[in-house]
């Protein structure tokens, strides 16, 4: 009988051996290369960072970051093995014990759930075969584990499994889902954390601690104490997390920097140059973006806009409620639901209105009581040149169930705000090689993506005027030149009216320097200098600058920036300015690199060398006009930038524009207490559009604001007062510490003392002298000597000025 036995035993291990042998050799060579687990290529997504490497932004449908084996603490590993596979690092793949548990299992119950596969079955499943259950797929993923533990060490395995297994909401990897849950690094987890991402690969939806915190809580509980039977954790430890609360939620990619504008303008250039694979490829791409600059730009276009909102009056609260007397906070807060937070402006409930105060309950932070300090600006909007009378009660703009703004100052004091309406952008770049520093589209990317800075074209008013100037000194003009400023009107053959422009105070001052004239910003002296000079030359000079003059009126209105033109575009312009004359290209992206470190793009700029001598001298434009030349053409691809205006020409115009911040409409700028800046303010008809204009030699800054509907923004709103503290609060914040900076004179300026009013030398003892700087070959020689604008042909003319006086 025994012996019988025995045979019948043998008689089906061999068979089994055969039917293993036979499936090895059915199944061995269907199986895929297991070798290209030595270099596989994870679903990363794409990741945009500053220049000091501080995260902008991520995209990718899978959120994962691939960490090596020895950046994972040892309680994480423990915590794993103990919760999937604790006999890891002793079987060959396979865990025997565990398939016959569940072979068993599966005769007693016929279910397949207990599918015994350890940590490198895992692997072989998640990387090559599907997740269905079947008993070919197990057979395969057994053999597959098997081979993958000939080929790969027990370090690389659990490796690829931390980095690979889904953890739940869009997590891949503990690096990910430590972030996703906890808003931490790896490192920073606690004992109790750490269970809980060990418990999350078994179930990662129905023991999710953010959407059913009861069963992971419980799940957690049976991570900790196999740890704790594996000798993983003390008792004390065990005890101190098993009482710990559930204190998961969700969690963005920490984003360091706040450029969600920069983000898109990236994705969108990447998706176009690889396609969708970028968004699984594990890009890293470096930006321009100085993380100072960006903080400043974002805070200080943002505190302009709530202010210029407030000088117009309070347009009531967004919404209300008619509360019930028995709703308490958990009520509250489900009405605010619908109500994110905009930029700085977080959505409050009213709950009680006093005569001089309220009380709000603020979503996610509790009652907040607004005192009279914080509510006494809402008067009445009424238009954009008018408001209501000053409030004397709460009750007479808010009441009980009104959902309504609210803001904090930097002492900690909450008052009520309201979202702008109106909207702004503002840029910043390095002239010496166009590198953006900074990039704000707009008050706040999620209300509206429209990307003002690249996208908006608006008419830049007055702040193109310094590319007329500078024409007008390339024509042989002076800074002492003298145009007439009084009323004119033109005749245009191609329109019905006559156009009677105006200087913005509706005051004409008689003759006037070039100094002076674009000093306040004066309307009528620079059309005259417009029409002096003539258009077509104008025009390539302006081309210069980087201006695609096809995109240009051909007319006299472009004297007083009738374009329509972008910040971007318009920042890249005063760049030649700001550096002396030499042309340089913006932009953005500094590297493009894999997750691996592989550089794939490495930009290589034309920057500015001042010490290098210039290939190409720029031909004097008293003598002749430029050839027509492809406004589209690319910058020199030589490393150094090339000159294209006169150097004598930038510096006296950054001299004068130093002087529109020192006397001229750009005074409230004098806050910085710096002689190293130049500027321009600009405002356009009916006030639709303020700007400011300001750079040194080192940075340039551009401020819009205006309505995305052409609204004209109030009678007093002019660059200066709506968009110059835009510039000022940025570079306040940018400038601290750096050394005042003006570029050096060049060779070939002349100083002279003139009298004020006539432009010409003045006598020893003229009282109302001062000194102007000249090119030597435009310098004055006698007291009767004075500088005029060059004769003009006839037939640069478009229309014809008629002097009313």
């Amino acid at each position: 009988m025994l012996r019988f036995a025995f045979n019948f035993i043998l008689f089906f291990f061999v068979l089994g051996l055969i039917f293993f042998a036979g499936l090895s050799w059915y199944l061995l060579p269907q199986l895929p290369d297991v070798g290209k687990l030595q270099d596989v290529k994870l679903q990363v997504p794409l990741r945009i960072y500053s220049q000091e490497d501080s995260l902008i932004a991520e995209f990718g449908e899978k959120r994962r970051r691939p960490i090596s084996i020895e950046e994972v603490p040892t309680p994480i590993i423990q915590a794993f093995l103990a919760a999937e596979d604790d006999r890891f690092y002793q079987h060959p793949g396979v865990d025997w014990q565990g398939i016959m548990r569940a072979v068993i299992h599966l005769i007693k119950t016929g279910d397949k759930t207990q599918g015994g596969s350890t940590i490198t079955m895992q692997v072989a499943r998640n990387f090559f075969l599907s997740r269905e259950k079947t008993y070919l797929r197990k057979l395969n993923e057994i053999f597959l584990a098997l081979k993958i533990e000939r080929e790969l060490s027990k370090d690389q395995i659990l490796e690829l499994y931390l980095n690979k297994i889904y953890l739940g909401h869009r997590s891949y990897g503990i690096a990910a889902a430590s972030q996703a849950y906890y808003g931490v690094e790896i490192n920073e987890l606690t004992l109790a954390q750490v269970a809980m991402l060990a418990s999350l690969p078994k179930a990662p939806s129905s023991t999710n601690p953010v959407t059913n915190p009861a069963r992971a809580k419980a799940r957690r509980n049976y991570v900790l104490q196999r740890m704790l039977e594996e000798s993983f954790l003390s008792e004390e430890d065990f005890q101190t997390a098993v009482d710990s609360p559930i204190t998961a939620s969700l969690h963005n990619p920490f984003i360091e920097v706040e450029a969600p504008y920069v983000a898109e303008m990236i994705r969108k250039q990447l998706v176009e140059q690889y396609g969708n694979s970028a968004y699984i490829s594990g890009l890293n791409v470096t930006t321009t973006i100085k993380d100072k600059n960006q903080t400043a730009a974002n805070h200080a276009l943002r505190k302009a806009l709530l202010e210029y909102d407030e000088r117009h009056g309070y347009r009531g609260p967004e919404h209300h409620y008619d509360l019930k007397a028995g709703d308490g906070e958990a009520e509250w807060q489900r009405l605010l639901e619908s109500f994110p937070s905009i930029g700085s402006l977080y959505p409050a409930l009213i709950v009680q209105v006093n005569e001089k105060s309220i009380r709000s309950y603020l979503s996610g932070i509790g009652l907040i009581d607004v005192e009279w300090s914080g509510l006494v600006w809402a008067r009445a909007y009424l238009s954009e040149n008018r408001r209501g009378a000053k409030p004397k009660s709460a009750s007479e703009f808010l009441k009980t169930g009104d959902v309504i703004r609210l803001s904090e100052d930097s002492q900690g004091k909450w008052k009520l705000a309201q979202i702008p309406e109106v909207e702004g952008g503002f840029v910043s770049m390095d002239p010496n090689d166009g590198a953006t520093l900074a990039l704000v589209g707009g008050f706040d990317y999620q209300r509206s993506k429209f990307n003002r800075v690249t996208q908006a074209f608006r008419q830049p008013g007055s702040g193109f005027k310094p590319f007329i100037y500078s024409a007008g000194l390339a024509a042989g003009n002076t800074a002492a030149t003298l145009i007439n400023d009084a009323p004119v009107v033109f005749e245009d053959p191609g329109v019905e009216d006559v156009w009677r422009p105006e200087n913005y105070s509706r005051k004409s001052y008689g003759p006037t320097r070039l100094r002076e004239g674009l000093t306040h910003s004066r309307n009528l002296v620079s059309i005259r200098l417009l029409h002096a000079i003539g258009i077509p030359f104008a025009l390539e000079h302006i081309k210069k600058f980087g201006f695609n003059i096809d995109q240009l009126p051909k007319n006299l209105s472009l004297s007083l920036g009738s374009a329509t033109l972008t910040p971007w575009q318009m920042a890249n312009a005063y760049c030649v300015f700001a550096n002396g004359g030499y042309e340089v290209e913006p932009y953005l992206i500094e590297t493009i690199a894999t997750n691996e470190g592989e550089i794939l793009y490495q930009a290589d700029p034309v920057s500015v060398c001042r010490a290098c001598v210039q290939q190409e001298d720029v031909l004097a434009e008293e003598s002749q006009y430029l050839a027509a030349h492809d406004s589209g053409q690319l910058v020199n691809q030589s490393m150094v930038a090339k000159r294209v205006v006169d150097e004598r020409n930038i510096w006296i115009m950054n001299s004068i524009t130093r002087d529109v911040i020192k006397h001229g409409t750009g005074r409230r700028a004098l806050v910085l207490k710096r002689q190293d800046l130049s500027g321009k303010t600009g405002t356009t008809n009916d006030q639709r559009d303020a700007w400011f204009f300001g750079f040194n030699p080192d940075i340039v800054g551009v401020a819009w604001v205006g309505f995305d509907k052409f609204q004209p923004l109030g009678s007093r709103e002019t660059g200066a007062r709506a968009a110059l503290p835009i510039w000022v609060g940025y570079m306040k914040i940018v400038l601290e510490d750096i050394p005042e900076h003006i570029l050096p004179e060049p060779p070939g300026l002349v100083y002279s003392r003139i009298n004020k009013t006539t432009g010409k030398l003045a006598q020893a003892n003229d009282p109302d002298a001062m000194f102007e700087v000249f090119r030597s070959e435009y310098a004055l020689t006698a007291l009767n000597d004075e500088t005029r604008p060059p004769a003009l042909d006839s037939d640069s003319r478009d229309s014809e000025i008629i002097d009313l006086f």
